[in-house]
């Protein structure tokens, strides 16, 4: 049996670092943690750098980027910072000097290649490296804790000695997400000691936060690969979420479904120290309960009964999408949020309707092959990522090495194994498997950002207007984007959860489809447990709290929305036609 995550049981270092996937409880055990060392009489600092935070929420107080004392918890102070405020300054920082300068295309391509994921961790970062080598933060509190870790491309961007400036000039791709570090040299010193910390195993303390769940878990996995490569194994595993007690058919269910997920755990993950939270009986929202959360002693659950409503299903979606003749179809959202299983739904159903569908996957993780699909009206493919990434690097590669000094071809070398590459790289494959034209309908796993598809166009302007042939953009890239921007070939329909996490990370999402004028009026709320008529208490909090995220969904929609209901094992449930 795994130990229970207890912040006063445990040697702490001073920086506490809370990092994983969406929804896994990041800020709630983070929030946990800190109120139980402030309670224990310790100074203690709690920052987020998370678009998503909920700190503000949890401790009802309203925050910014300076430490703020929190009302009835003496000793702990919150800062929250927003990163993508500070992205969006850094980007303009940056941009400034050309103005004027570049012709306007440029300038465009510039703002859009600083408009990506990578952007928003470097500034992301930037606030971290301040608090992490601040003699007077050091020195005012005895614990520091950051919701929300550095990711190990991050870190392996700002190790890198080659230049960071003149990159952006000479970069006409588009696939760069490193033009962001122009002009960070005054920076470099407090970077690199940052980084030193982090790596410190006397100084700080990585926990993976996860579920007791196979995907949540794969991706823990990944995060402690990438921070291990660069020789930060001061690593820590807290399980969050464990069902213990089983009441009823559904608890029994997912109480299996959790033993076995974790008793098939990757190796690696298996030997770094474990630590566990168990699924408590109420919302942890609130002083009150946080304080509970890490402790054995519980509150009286009151079990307040939940009426399942009537919502649309996911045939309302299909039926508007067979009527309105769609051609191209994607299901988009966050991780774990069960595209594969909607992409799959939609495609039989309107194979159903005797319309043939080409359903494709740009996952690397081929998450197609647990269904058993045997319609022949569907053709089923997978776009092989790596393969993709890597005949895109080789390319990208071969031309830097022609006009590059051996340094920047590094630089290069890093960026692309930048997620915008692999978007960059995978989208080009997709694109090429659409104008291929052998079905009426194409549905897709997995669809490119709004990013994505706005530095494509960026990048064919910017490589019209000046004479690097290097920055030609693929015929069918040219040819895909006005469909996918036509709102009468192409819908992307959203996927999410009924939890604040994905709802919040679908909702940027969102922005950045209006931002690329790209069609998108669906959304599909998944594996919704209201109509699972549960009586176990623990699975009663979460049915009770799924009414707020789905009445948000709907808002958000203008009521175009769909609820898909829990189905164990969702995963690996074979499907057939």
């Amino acid at each position: 049996m795994m130990e229970k995550y207890s912040p006063q049981e445990i040697n702490l270092t001073k920086y506490l670092f809370f990092t994983g996937k969406g929804g896994v409880g990041k800020t709630t055990v983070a929030s946990a943690t800190a109120i139980s060392l402030a309670d224990a009489g310790h100074r203690v600092m709690i920052v987020s750098t998370d678009p998503a935070s909920n700190l503000q929420d949890v401790f009802k107080v309203s925050l910014t980027n300076q430490p703020k004392p929190i009302p009835n918890i003496s000793g702990l102070f919150a800062a929250n910072f927003d990163p993508v405020i500070a992205a969006n300054e850094y980007r303009e920082q940056v941009i400034q000097p050309y103005r004027g300068v570049l012709p306007k295309e440029a300038i465009q391509n510039m703002a859009e290649q600083l408009s990506g994921s990578c952007t928003v961790e470097i500034a992301a970062f930037d606030e971290f490296a301040n608090f992490l080598t601040s003699s007077k933060i050091n020195q005012q509190f005895d614990y520091i804790i950051f919701d929300t870790a550095p990711t190990g491309h991050t870190l392996r961007m700002l190790q890198l000695p080659s230049a960071w400036s003149n990159y952006l000039d000479k970069n006409d791709r588009g696939a760069s997400c490193l033009g962001q570090l122009a002009g960070l040299n005054d920076k470099k010193a407090m970077y690199q000691k940052a980084v030193e910390t982090l790596g410190n195993p006397q100084a700080t303390t990585l926990f993976l936060v996860t579920r007791p769940q196979k995907g949540a878990l794969l991706e823990a996995q990944r995060a402690s690969h990438e921070l291990a490569a660069l020789n930060i194994n001061n690593q820590q595993l807290i399980i969050n979420g464990i069902l213990n007690q089983p009441t009823d058919a559904v608890s029994q269910t997912i109480f299996k479904q959790q033993q076995a997920d974790l008793q098939n755990m990757p190796v690696t993950l298996d030997q770094l120290p474990k630590l566990a939270i168990p699924l408590r009986a109420y919302n942890v929202l609130g002083l009150a309960n946080l304080r509970l959360l890490l402790k054995d002693q519980q509150p009286q659950i009151t079990e307040e009964p939940v009426t399942a409503s009537h919502f649309p299903d996911l045939d309302v979606v299909v039926k508007n999408l067979v009527q309105s003749n769609k051609k191209i179809i994607f299901t988009m959202g966050k991780g774990g949020v069960g595209k594969t299983t909607v992409a799959v739904q939609i495609a039989q159903k309107i194979a159903a309707q005797h319309k043939t569908v080409h359903l494709a996957t740009t996952d690397p993780a081929d998450h197609l092959k647990y269904f058993k699909i045997t319609s022949p009206l569907i053709k089923v493919s997978h776009i092989d990522e790596k393969k993709s990434l890597k005949e895109y690097q080789n390319e990208v590669l071969t031309t830097a090495k022609k006009t590059m000094k051996s340094n920047d071809v590094d630089y290069v070398a890093e960026d692309l194994r930048s997620p915008c590459t692999q978007e960059i790289a995978v989208f080009r494959a997709f694109a090429e498997l659409v104008a291929q034209n052998d079905s009426d309908v194409v549905v897709v796993d997995t669809a490119p950002t709004g990013h994505t598809l706005l530095l494509l166009n960026s990048t064919q302007s910017y490589a019209q207007e000046v004479a690097h042939t290097s920055g030609s953009v693929p015929q069918a890239v040219v040819n895909l984007l006005p469909r996918l921007q036509d709102p009468k070939q192409t819908e992307i329909v959203m996927v999410t959860l009924p939890e604040a996490t994905p709802v919040y990370e679908s909702m940027r999402l969102d922005d950045d489809l209006k931002r690329a004028s790209l069609a998108h009026t669906w959304w599909v709320v998944n594996q919704s447990m209201l109509a699972t008529q549960t009586t176990d208490p623990c699975l009663l909090a979460r049915v009770q709290s799924e009414v707020k995220w789905i009445d948000q969904v709907k808002e958000l929609s203008n009521n175009h929305f769909a609820v898909m209901q829990w189905q164990p094992n969702y995963e690996k449930t074979l499907l057939t036609v």
